[in-house]
């Protein structure tokens, strides 16, 4: 995947975004050619001070951009009509290969607000390459699920789970997903206590969060699909765009509860 700097100069290393001296505040345009041909507007930049209250060691330091958020994607005014029209954004995460300190990179993490109905907004991802591990987790943190994705997998996020995605393997990891335009992120409870119940280390090793007493041990599921919908393994999510009825739980959770049922069932086993 190469990399722009001040949306100019395509590199075709990726390392030559993260030379000693970059810094995040220059404009890092990547140019995701492999995985969209649609306009390419300059990412949201995620940088260390924006992450450090979630860190495992809140100390760490860097001066590279950590991932990168392209949101609010089209490929045509019709697509961008249709998704206003809907009320649903489709976007596109880049999270490198890297680690802080010891800890694997992983998102911010965020709860979602409540529509109209008064039912949290879900979510929906897609793995374009790399594997993702996404841990869920409930609002008092009694439930903590972890799912691995990889490419193809669509990961649902039920309401009422806070996310945080986690990119554990050496290479990027560049994940789409669809959304309501009508929800907003809320970072404040992963930040009152210092990221999610459990950090992801070098190695795999899950190290809890003292903060977090009473969590129980994370339960490991596997991606859903929910064929009715199209939300399938051999489907993009950016394929969706067209059938209302596809996205139509993505504003409305209430009137398609069981689906979300399936995705915390089935666990595999507590290791």
């Amino acid at each position: 995947n190469p990399y722009c700097l001040e949306n100019t100069t395509v590199c075709r290393d990726r390392q030559t975004a993260f030379l000693p001296g970059f810094k995040p505040g220059v404009s890092c345009l990547i140019i995701m050619n492999g995985y969209w041909d649609g306009p390419k507007p300059e990412p949201q930049v995620r940088t260390i001070e924006e992450m450090r209250e979630v860190l495992a060691d809140p100390g760490c330091t860097s001066d590279q951009p950590l991932y990168f958020m392209y949101r609010d994607l089209a490929r045509s005014e019709s697509d961008r009509n249709w998704l206003r029209q809907h009320h649903v954004r489709y976007d596109i995460t880049i999270i490198p290969s890297r680690t802080l300190c010891g800890e694997y990179i992983k998102t911010k993490g965020h709860y979602h607000t409540a529509n109209p109905a008064g039912e949290l907004y879900p979510e929906i991802y897609e793995v374009l390459e790399g594997t993702g591990h996404y841990l869920l987790q409930t609002q008092n943190a009694d439930d903590v699920v972890m799912i691995e994705g990889t490419v193809g997998d669509k990961i649902l996020i039920p309401p009422g789970y806070g996310h945080v995605t986690i990119n554990p393997a050496r290479e990027d990891l560049v994940m789409a997903n669809l959304v309501s335009s009508e929800f907003s992120s809320n970072y404040g409870p992963y930040a009152d206590l210092q990221g999610a119940a459990y950090y992801e280390m070098e190695g795999g090793a899950l190290v809890k969060n003292p903060r977090y007493r009473d969590a129980p041990p994370v339960r490991y599921c596997n991606p859903v699909e929910v064929p009715d919908l199209g939300i399938e393994k051999e489907i993009g999510l950016y394929d969706l765009i067209g059938r209302p009825r596809s996205v139509a739980f993505l504003n409305h959770p209430e009137q398609f509860m069981e689906i979300f049922a399936d995705v915390t069932g089935g666990c595999l086993a507590m290791r």
